[in-house]
């Protein structure tokens, strides 16, 4: 896109999906198997032809930077295509960044003798595929100072965790809402509320302006504070106007073919995986036969670092069913249901692991059983343990269990009989 650049908020701390945050950021949690969440984002802005790419971080930022730079490498001094890692560094006092407005604020010198007309501002942790240019396209056709995505979800859900807009019938933004406890309903369906993503596309002067004041927040102070005074703030509809054309594979009196389709459910699935109970959905929704957010899409790929591993192998009677698995995992006379292996997964003889996320290099001995559990990378699950059959056993063996009983065991540890412990 010209004269765009894209601001990536990575520096999240992700306290509501503890343990899983505990040694790394929110942005570069692992999802899907091989991915991590900064990952989404960033394939998102590829596919839409965004190759100029500043990735804002904070909190526990190692693994992000160093996942970035292994797996992200585009950058082209004499292109101008970059993807920038940009730790908080205190540049305008002896604070780190303080909301999502303030991180950019204190990074505006990134914007100084580029040739930008606006500045997409997005969120590192979202799962959903969306084609920005279409985003940028219905900006600049509005001559918008200001443009927020929004999709529609059930009031419940936006109530306390998500921003809530309220437009004209011309799509102009009238009131805004940031996380209220009784969310304001859409007029045609008064079980919906209308929903910021969180992403946002600023005209640059309008940006410099904005940020020059107060207020570290754009839900809780900038946009609020912009609507009295500015009647160019629009509203994208996302589920309306984001359709993604991707290639299903068809077969016809036995010959392969590619079908060029709109992903219409594809394209109007939006995740915030803030909580351990919505990371677990949204991670099973991808076992499914027919998931909302879609893996296998030719002309919208998702990208990410790859681990030099061998091919996965099934030993010994091990079978796994409804599952996605990683490349480099062992499956030895285990047996495996709906669950997602991560790379460098071992399964040992007559263990069982059902509707589970097990993250990268864990070995999981004989005999143990799993069911609805999220485990870290790194960990031992020692013969005959269990996992997820005994909330209460679970919980009083330090391990964290979510409001809807998945149980989370935290990187590098190991789990017996008993008790766990770190390895």
């Amino acid at each position: 896109m010209e004269k765009l650049v894209a601001i990536i908020l990575a520096g999240g701390s992700g306290e509501r999906l503890q343990p899983l945050t505990r040694q790394r950021s929110k942005a570069s949690v692992p999802f899907a198997g091989k991915y991590r969440l900064i990952d989404i984002t960033l394939s998102n802005c590829i596919n839409s032809g965004i190759r100029k790419i500043f990735v804002l971080t904070q909190y526990l930022s190692e693994s992000l930077n160093r996942h970035i730079q292994e797996g992200w490498s585009i950058s082209s001094s004499g292109l101008g295509d970059f993807i920038y890692c940009i730790p908080a560094q205190m540049k305008t006092g002896a604070d780190w960044f303080s909301g999502t407005a303030d991180a950019v604020r204190q990074n505006l010198n990134l914007l100084a003798g580029k040739d930008v007309d606006d500045v997409l501002i997005l969120s590192g942790d979202h799962v959903y595929k969306m084609d920005y240019s279409k985003l940028i396209n219905f900006h600049r056709s509005k001559k918008a100072e200001l443009t927020i995505s929004a999709i529609r979800v059930e009031k419940s859900q936006a109530a306390g965790r998500l921003g809530v807009l309220d437009v004209d019938l011309e799509s102009r933004l009238v009131g805004f809402a940031e996380k209220p406890e009784d969310p304001k309903t859409i007029p045609e369906n008064s079980e919906y509320a209308l929903a910021s993503m969180g992403i946002y596309v600023f005209n640059v002067k309008t940006l410099l302006k904005e940020l020059s004041g107060e207020g570290d927040d754009f839900g809780k102070h900038i946009i609020p504070g912009m609507i009295s005074a500015n009647p160019n703030i629009f509203v994208y509809d996302y589920e309306k106007n984001n359709k993604i054309k991707d290639y299903n594979i068809v077969v016809k009196d036995g010959v392969r073919e590619k079908v060029l389709i709109e992903r219409t459910r594809d394209s109007c699935c939006w995740r915030d995986v803030g909580t351990i109970d919505s990371f677990y959905e949204a991670s099973m929704d991808l076992v499914q036969i027919n998931p909302d957010f879609s893996l296998y899409g030719e002309k919208w790929p998702l990208r990410t670092y790859q681990r030099q591993l061998p091919p996965s192998k099934y030993i010994l009677g091990g079978r796994a069913t409804d599952s996605i698995v990683s490349e480099g995992c062992i499956i030895s006379g285990a047996y495996v249901e709906g669950s997602i292996l991560s790379p460098g997964v071992i399964i040992e003889k007559d263990a069982f692991v059902q509707q589970s996320v097990i993250f990268d290099d864990v070995l999981i001995e004989p005999g143990v059983r799993i069911r609805r559990a999220i485990i870290d990378k790194n960990c031992r699950i020692r013969a005959g343990a269990t996992l997820g059959f005994n909330l209460e056993s679970d919980t009083a063996r330090g391990l964290t269990v979510s409001k809807n009983g998945i149980v989370v065991v935290p990187k590098g540890c190991e789990v017996t009989c008993n008790d766990p412990r770190l390895l």
